[in-house]
């Protein structure tokens, strides 16, 4: 567990000097970072998307993945945590700190860096993968927070569950994690990061949260289909 907090750390730490930052932070300059991110974010996606072997796979798992998060609401119901957290923290704009925790909490746990890296560090003791991830994500939390605010250091909180829980079920996870599922985890992952980018480009609106499901459905049909 020593490298998902340290992450879970380095999260928290770089959304404080994010909010240190934005006090002298003109908007211009944080709209054009946000801007910035959203397109790498959209590059990266596309990029990772071909690392998957099943168009078929990623049409079915996002199809149904989609459907269920919509079902279920998981994006309203994390902003809504975090209005209410962001309501008794400052008193009032709560919404964008909703807002940030959604954001921050998909930018750091959607992808394979933070499975891969966690099934690594438990099963191997191996920590490489999530220590480089916390310096990425390290970075990322200072910009996002100088927009966001407050949001983005809780969702410290959400990267430590999810690669906390990964690497204590690590033994149980690796048969599962064959080389397949994992390209198909990339493939549909790196969709929800285009999605992503989307969002902080200002391009469109695009409920992310909802389609994460998408990605658990993939490790399963990837047992399934290949």
């Amino acid at each position: 567990m020593i490298a998902t907090i340290v992450n879970s750390i380095a999260v928290a730490i770089g959304g404080l000097i994010g909010l240190l930052a934005k006090k002298g932070l003109p908007e211009r300059i944080s709209k054009g970072i946000m801007m910035a991110i959203g397109l790498m974010l959209i590059c990266t996606g596309v990029k990772g998307y071909f690392d998957g072997n099943s168009t078929i796979i990623a049409i079915l798992s996002l199809a149904l993945g989609t459907a269920l998060g919509e079902l279920l609401q998981l994006e309203e119901r994390l902003n809504r945590l975090g209005e209410r957290i962001g309501a008794r923290v400052s008193g009032s704009g709560g919404s964008r700190i909703g807002e940030g925790l959604v954001t921050a909490t998909l930018l750091f746990c959607v992808g394979a860096m933070a499975v891969l890296g966690a099934l690594q560090s438990g099963i191997t003791g191996d920590h490489t993968t999530l220590y480089t991830k916390s310096l990425i994500d390290f970075i990322s939390a200072i910009l996002l927070a100088s927009t966001y605010g407050v949001g983005v250091v809780l969702s410290a909180v959400g990267v430590f569950v999810y690669q906390g829980a990964i690497t204590l079920l690590s033994g149980l996870l690796a048969p599962i994690m064959t080389e397949a599922a994992v390209a198909e985890l990339s493939a549909v992952g790196s969709v929800l990061l285009v999605g992503l980018g989307l969002n902080l480009a200002g391009a469109t609106k695009v409920r992310v949260m909802n389609m994460v499901p998408a990605i658990f459905i993939a490790i399963a049909l990837a047992q399934v289909m290949h």
